[in-house]
């Protein structure tokens, strides 16, 4: 599960996000690997340009949903999106801007790296990335239709049609590889891509529906498909294709709207939005939902035989769910309300019993209350992002149903309105014959779109029947950057270095990179030009550690120039990388890709290191094993040219945490890790220990330790002295020279990055810590 962190913004700090929101972006994108949204200061988020709005659904007969939606795709709520790419993920025009654009640098740079990795893709292939930034998906699903010329033939557009149905396979693939709940497609390869767009709605909808009737399971995560698009013509042209090609005996929402009979009310949906809580009445049986959380009313007796509600779950999910309840719970003293338990056999995560008291009890109100709250509070707590409730209550504990009604309503609207960044879908399910109970729930929601109306008319709030509001979740109240990431340290250096930057107030900010000598006089003057009056900009160079100082007398404009000089750097830092790739492929292998694989904390990888590095008074958190093939070509080759007969040597170098993906990607450079005291020449240091690694660099201030294992070819090795930048010569010949220098303290140093391989990057807190 990802990491999440909130950095809540005041001050100057607004003003600061909301003018460089895109360059904070990028700039915590390229140093911590870290997503950054930003919320309350208009930056970084967007409303949708298209009211949403669904024009039409089915339910096939494997429980597989199919709808059509006019909408914005940049603002559309769905596990993920689709966007129609080229071959080389560049998203330069229509909807491959559109979302780029919304979800930030983080999409092409995730798209550069799959290509520089494994090449430019086929027609009919889709990749994944992350979505980040305003986007409210999790993922980006960039599928490849076939391009054809403007006015093509009927046999150009008859060639590409198994290509085009090909490149929506390769979604439907993806969508299960990654185990998505919710996909929303486009018309691919229509507009720029010139598919005619009557074909392409054939194509795309016939597809589909054979991807249901041989393909898919009911066992896939898979639930929902949407065709969204935000014309008239294409979502009219996906109308029609699946009104011809759904089967006529299949109930679908055109069906229902149209019809004035019992069957319409039977399948009718009532849906409000209050903030980013949706709240869904519908007809069905609570133990054939498919959201993250179902909710169960058990007896006191916990005995879930009785009720009708805890009798279907029971008989659905099998009596293994029985037997968790009666070892965990039955003995206890304490008092619950509400007991968790696997899902077992029902289509969930997990399982929330919730207790109640009969409606004649003291309190009776006050507890089914609390049970409702305790399951929307534990499931968020626990990230879900979708949970279903009966009626509560209406059965054998005597409440009557707008009693129950007006309670459970009450309460998801308080949970919507308290905790305003919590997306969540909240189903109500009522049994399909229950129809006065439907009723009850019904008005309740109608009252409460009216309540929230009034209230903020200018809210993204919806009330929609038999239809779903997919707005875009609604900004927060209090200005804050959202970081993101698959570690809690990144996400955690992250915050760190933002609180540091947008809050510290000394007059000054001390920049230390070393590749700030890599600044010419065009960076330094664009500097100057950045700068307002009264800030200084000082540049530092002292035992092979350079920086910048930024001095002044308004903190707003030090912290601007800051971030200006953190730009730079991250831009100074890629073309480095991307130079080093064109000379590693010169000499080996083609193209340059890497991996960083956790390792496992019960392994024996993980094992051995954090024993050695508890020895140090550290506690290991991660440790990911490096991969890259070329760098171990070059390691070889230099292994081979040294002609040593002394073997590689285990060895440490304490490294920023921005220089991590940069050592696994183009190997070590004296830039990552320069010592406090280059006292045994102006190399690339390493420690044959780890505590000699942390006196090599005392000054790196981090919660984190950053620690690279390397295999390094020492060869023929020499005491060192300050100021060599290459080793000296043996004897008196200048072309022969010694392969790398030594020092106290277990100390190498080497002058060719390709004489150390990283193989690890270990993460470490202090014990103490």
């Amino acid at each position: 599960m990802a990491s999440q962190l909130d950095v809540q913004l005041h001050g100057d700090s607004i003003s600061i996000v909301k003018k460089y929101g895109p360059v904070l972006r990028d700039i915590v994108q390229s140093k911590f690997g870290c997503n950054a949204e930003f919320y309350g200061v208009g930056s970084g988020n967007r409303k949708p340009t298209v009211v949403p709005e669904k024009k039409f659904s089915v339910e096939l007969h494997k429980g597989l949903k199919v709808s059509v939606w006019k909408a914005d795709l940049t603002s559309f709520r769905v596990d993920a999106v689709v966007n129609a790419a080229n071959d080389q993920l560049q998203h330069y025009g229509g909807l491959a801007l559109a979302l780029s654009r919304a979800g930030g640098s983080v999409i092409q740079q995730e798209s550069d790296k799959y290509i520089q990795q494994n090449g430019k893709l086929q027609t009919g292939d889709a990749v994944v990335t992350n979505a980040g930034g305003a986007l409210p998906c999790k993922k980006i699903i960039h599928a490849v239709g076939p391009c054809l010329p403007a006015f093509p033939t009927a046999a150009m557009v008859s060639q590409a049609e198994p290509k085009l149905a090909k490149a929506v396979k390769s979604i439907l693939n993806q969508v299960e590889k990654h185990g998505l709940q919710s996909v929303a497609i486009p018309a691919l390869s229509s507009g720029l891509f010139n598919f005619p767009l009557h074909r392409c709605a054939d194509v795309i909808v016939s597809t589909l529906k054979e991807y249901h009737d041989k393909t898919y399971q009911t066992k896939y995560p898979l639930r929902e498909i949407h065709l969204v698009n935000h014309d008239d013509p294409s979502v009219g042209e996906m109308h029609r294709a699946c009104q011809n090609l759904v089967s006529t005996t299949t109930k679908s929402y055109s069906h229902a709207a149209g019809s004035h009979g019992k069957g319409a009310s039977n399948a009718s949906t009532t849906t409000v939005q209050v903030n980013n809580v949706r709240m869904t009445l519908k007809k069905g049986k609570i133990e054939e939902q498919q959201t993250d959380v179902i909710v169960n009313t058990a007896s006191k007796s916990l005995k879930l035989s009785d009720g009708q509600i805890s009798n279907a779950i029971l008989q659905k999910a099998g009596h293994k769910m029985q037997n968790e309840i009666e070892k965990y719970y039955r003995n206890s003293h304490q008092k619950y309300h509400v007991m968790v338990t696997q899902a077992y056999k029902l289509h969930c995560k997990e399982v929330y019993h919730t207790l109640c008291a009969n409606s004649y009890q003291e309190s009776a109100q006050q507890i089914l209350s609390q049970a409702i709250w305790e399951c929307l509070t534990q499931a968020t707590a626990k990230s879900h992002r979708s949970i279903a409730f009966p009626a509560i209550g209406t059965g054998n504990l005597g409440f009557s149903n707008t009693e129950v009604a007006t309670i459970m309503t009450d309460i998801m609207e308080k949970f919507a309105h308290k905790h305003q960044q919590v997306i969540m879908d909240i189903d109500i399910v009522i049994f399909p014959s229950d129809n006065d109970t439907f009723k009850a729930f019904e008005d309740q929601l109608r009252s409460l779109q009216g309540r929230t109306s009034d209230s903020s008319p200018s809210s993204s709030q919806g009330f929609e029947h038999s239809n779903v509001s997919q707005a875009h979740p609604s900004v927060t109240p209090n200005p804050q950057i959202r970081l993101t990431n698959a570690s809690d340290e990144a996400t955690q250096e992250a915050k760190e270095w933002l609180e540091l930057l947008l809050f510290y107030s000394s007059g000054s900010i001390v920049v230390h990179n070393n590749f700030i000598q890599y600044f010419g006089e065009q960076e330094f003057q664009q500097l100057h030009r950045e700068a307002k009056q009264g800030v200084s900009i000082e540049e530092f160079f002292e035992n092979g550690c350079a920086g910048v100082i930024v001095k002044g007398e308004s903190n707003e404009d030090i912290r601007v120039v800051a971030l200006q000089v953190e730009a730079m750097l991250c831009k100074v830092q890629k073309d480095f990388v991307d130079e080093e790739v064109d000379l590693m492929t010169l000499t080996a292998s083609p193209k340059v890709s890497y991996e960083r694989k956790p390792c496992e904390k019960s392994g024996q990888d993980f094992c051995d290191r954090d024993n050695e590095m508890r020895s140090c008074g550290l506690k290991v958190v991660r440790v990911d094993r490096v991969e890259n093939c070329t760098l171990k070509e070059h390691f070889d080759l230099k292994r081979k040219q040294l002609q040593s007969t002394n073997a590689p040597q285990r060895m440490y170098q304490r490294i920023r945490v921005q220089f991590c993906n940069m050592v696994s990607h183009v190997g070590f450079q004296r830039e990552y890790a320069p010592p406090d005291d280059p006292r045994y020449g102006d190399g690339i240091y390493f420690t044959g220990k780890v505590d000699e690694a942390m006196n090599v660099w005392k000054s790196m201030e981090e919660k984190y330790l950053y620690f690279v294992e390397a295999q390094v070819l020492t060869g023929n090795s020499v005491l060192g002295e300050p100021g060599l930048i290459v080793p000296p010569p043996i004897r008196d010949d200048p072309l022969c020279r010694y392969d790398s220098l030594h020092g106290g303290m277990g100390i190498s140093v080497i002058f060719n990055g390709h004489q150390a391989l990283p193989e690890y990057i270990i993460i470490c807190k202090l014990l103490s810590n």
